[in-house]
């Protein structure tokens, strides 16, 4: 996985972040979620870069090797598209193709909505385009959920830092199979509702086995990545839940703007993010991938979407869970969006 790629820290924004890359040609940036680090994407590096582009996945904000700057309030979504736009700028590119899935997905399709000079095409994985906060604030979901809604349950100070911290290793098996399709305890999509009195974790089994696409050694390197922190080794990334609210209000001004670069949408069908609903109680992702709602909605924001492209048996961790399907599904939408790029090394069918 590690052949040819090269790892560097560089300052944008005002924050110094670890990148990994590979590749030459048209840059495409991979964003990744929470909790997680650029080695959520260790299947797409060759695959892209092979294809003739030049990639890079950095550690966002707060997260693993990067700096954890110490403010809540430097987390905000305005704060990580600054990091994407200046890192497209640092990397002496003038613009690049952004892919983001979980918490990487709002900060890529609002980059996208708010700097279409810089971002060519965009690429959502597990969360649809929800413009223009990224996510429902945590004074509806309380409403929609109740107050032990997951996202709810993250903006207690210092709550779930120190769950996940207190044992990096179990803690990444855990949420890693938790969230995944090969998780037997959650038979269909759900909101995440954490019982009175208990974690996260809790409601997160060890697993027996590691499912086939999850490793010992996958683990470690996101504990390797993790671990220098100590007990703060998520706090920045439960950060950016303490921000949904304030991003909300910060992203105000652009209602009613849309997404209007040629974009695609990736979600497993077994995600649990399918399962929740906008803040009008419009039709869940769930509804939509069924063909009980239409893609009205998600076309109105990003009238050039395709997709989705849902993968059937797929839980959260979309590239990791079904690397092979997911970059199938970015070399066909990069393939629309540039044709042949020089460079491209992949055999001829």
């Amino acid at each position: 996985m590690d052949d040819g790629l090269a790892h560097r820290f560089i300052d944008v924004n005002g924050v110094r972040l670890h990148i990994a890359e590979q590749g030459a040609g048209p840059l495409v940036l991979l964003l990744h979620g929470w909790p997680e680090s650029w080695y959520s994407w260790r299947h797409q590096f060759g695959a892209l870069a092979s294809a003739g582009y030049r990639v890079v996945a950095p550690d966002q904000r707060g997260y693993a090797r990067s700096e954890q700057p110490s403010e809540v309030a430097s987390y905000s979504l305005l704060h990580l598209v600054g990091d994407v736009i200046a890192l497209i700028e640092e990397l002496g590119e003038e613009r690049a193709v952004v892919v983001g899935h979980d918490w990487g997905a709002p900060v890529a399709w609002t980059a996208a909505m708010l700097r279409p000079d810089k971002v060519r095409a965009v690429v959502g994985l597990s969360v649809p385009p929800i413009l223009p906060g990224g996510m429902i604030r945590p004074s509806i979901t309380r409403e929609q959920y109740g107050e032990r809604f997951y996202q709810v349950y993250f903006q207690q100070p210092g709550v779930a830092d120190a769950e996940f911290a207190k044992d990096i290793p179990t803690s990444f098996r855990r949420v890693l199979f938790g969230a995944s399709g090969d998780n037997p305890h959650v038979p269909e999509p759900r909101p995440l509702v954490i019982p009175e009195g208990r974690g996260i974790l809790d409601v997160m089994p060890d697993p027996p086995a590691l499912p086939a696409w999850l490793t010992e050694e996958d683990i470690q390197a996101y504990v390797d990545d993790f671990a220098p922190r100590g007990e703060r080794a998520f706090t920045g990334a439960f950060n950016w839940y303490r921000n949904i609210e304030r991003n909300n209000e910060l992203m105000a001004p652009f209602r009613g703007r849309r997404i209007e670069a040629p974009a695609l949408y990736v979600v497993g069908d077994r995600d649990m993010v399918t399962s929740l609903r906008p803040a009008d109680g419009g039709s869940s992702m769930a509804e939509i991938i069924s063909g009980e709602a239409p893609t009205d909605r998600l076309r109105a924001l990003a009238p050039q979407l395709r997709g989705p492209v849902v993968l059937r048996g797929c839980g959260h961790w979309t590239q990791q869970e079904r690397p092979i399907e997911v970059n199938a599904a970015l070399l066909d939408f990069l393939a629309e969006v540039d044709g042949p790029v020089p460079g491209d090394t992949r055999p001829r069918r």
